[in-house]
């Protein structure tokens, strides 16, 4: 602990100095209140002690300035005797306590341990109000892998500006729920949230969803109806899978972030809108702006703050705490009294290379709270496609089970690139020629697959 003695008698600053010193305490000192706000702007201590009566600046005074510049030290007031109106006084304007002048070693030592450990419990309040809201904030997303640390640390910085966000990741990864955070740690978080899977809406009906659209502007639109702009107004709208948008619908997109302006269908006046886009993407963006597939302009607008997030196969440090998440959660809400993993199973699933990220992994658990009838989830309650994974590769058999293209597509990419980069010795330039990709996006795949 660091006290600054603050006081205009030399002798009292000396006598101070050894007693606090001999207690273990390190000690700075300043003659007066214009020095002593000098000293504690330089020295940042824990504790202050001020003389009340002093030249240039007094102790009430001090106390008003150290407050205004935003001191975080408890400061005890020094008194001479007679004085306990000023005493008060001092405590009004955030003393923490005084001493009364003259006073003995024991005297100033109990007063000061007393703020020694006012201080150290308001650190400990400090800290654990961090964690709570660490856990609140982040409870849904576990970080403990390196790359996962780097990407919240990015959403920490960009949420509470308004630059648009683009989430890039495998599907299952969390972009979600990422993008969720990002809008709950803006000041947009009063506001509406309102997530969109661009892939999923027919395209004809995407610019009336988008625009909202008017009674009368086609057959069947019998009410009015606001877009998804409006009713993001204020909040954030979260475009899931852009990179699945038309292009006519593109540059209308581009158009309403530009002027922040929107009119529904059969409308002939624009609204202003209040919006903060997020978007989110499992393909390479890059890749289809060099394709013509997607406007550069619009992904340009949409990338301000890029943020990806790793598939689970890199992250396999974060398995573990994943998996008591999700049978904590599942057995509450299933009601079941399982009461964890055996570490076998616990093994096998840190063995699967999970192709389809976190949200396999949930549905795994899942099934397996579901079907178990011991107390702990073992390894044969897991799926035979997770305790007997297929090698990775052309050509191999299939788990009967499994027939995603998705999936298989990319064990075969990922099995495509390694044989270019192992034809070429590494040469990724040579490589991408020889698997018809651009040298960015082979760049991308490389790290979306985890290669060395």
């Amino acid at each position: 602990m660091k006290i600054l003695v603050i006081d205009d008698d030399p002798g009292l600053r000396k006598s101070l100095t050894l007693i606090l010193s001999d207690a273990g305490y390190g000690v700075v000192q300043a003659g007066d209140g214009e020095e002593g706000l000098r000293t504690a702007a330089a020295e940042v201590p824990d504790i202050i002690l001020c003389d009340v009566r002093m030249p240039k600046l007094g102790g009430l005074e001090f106390l008003d300035r150290y407050a205004e510049e935003g001191g975080g030290a408890l400061v005890l007031v020094m008194t001479a005797y007679g004085s306990f109106d000023l005493a008060v006084e001092a405590m009004k304007k955030g003393a923490y306590d005084y001493l009364p002048k003259p006073f003995g070693a024991d005297e100033v030592l109990l007063t000061v341990q007393k703020a020694v450990e006012r201080e150290q419990l308001r650190r400990e309040v400090g800290r654990l109000r961090r964690e709570v809201s660490v856990d609140r904030r982040f409870g849904q997303i576990v970080a403990g892998s390196p790359a996962m640390r780097r990407a919240l640390e990015i959403v920490s910085k960009v949420a509470p500006h308004d630059s648009s966000v683009l989430i890039t990741g495998a599907s299952g990864t969390g972009k979600e729920l990422v993008a969720r955070l990002v809008h709950a740690e803006s000041s947009r978080s009063g506001g509406a949230f309102v997530p969109v899977n661009c892939g999923a809406i027919p395209e004809q009906l995407l610019e009336s969803e988008f625009f909202g659209y008017l009674r009368g502007a086609f057959t069947g639109a019998d009410h009015d109806k606001p877009g998804l702009f409006e009713e993001a107004d204020g909040g954030t709208l979260f475009l899931d899978e852009v990179g699945e948008l038309p292009g006519s619908l593109q540059v209308k997109l581009l158009r309403a972030l530009q002027e922040g302006e929107v009119r529904r269908l059969g409308s002939t006046r624009a609204s202003h809108v209040d919006v903060r886009v997020i978007s989110a993407t499992n393909t390479d963006l890059e890749e289809r702006v060099e394709a013509g597939a997607f406007r550069k302009d619009l992904y340009f607008r949409l990338a301000v703050v890029p943020i990806h997030l790793p598939p689970l196969r890199l992250r396999t440090e974060e398995v573990p705490e994943l998996v008591h998440h999700f049978l904590r959660r599942h057995a509450e809400r299933l009601g079941l009294s399982v009461e964890g993993i055996t570490p076998d199973a616990m093994e096998v699933l840190l063995s699967y290379p999970w192709p389809g990220n976190i949200r396999e992994l949930e549905n795994v658990l899942e099934r397996a709270l579901v079907l178990t009838d011991s107390p702990r989830i073992t390894a044969e309650d897991l799926p035979e496609k997770v305790r007997r994974p297929a090698p990775e590769g052309p050509g191999i058999a299939l788990d009967g089970d499994d027939l995603s293209v998705k999936r298989h597509g990319a064990r075969l990419e990922r099995h495509l690139i390694e044989l270019a980069l192992d034809r070429t010795g590494g040469n990724r330039t040579r490589a991408a020629e020889l698997l018809e990709l651009s040298p960015r996006a082979l760049r991308y795949k490389i790290q979306e697959y985890g290669i060395g």
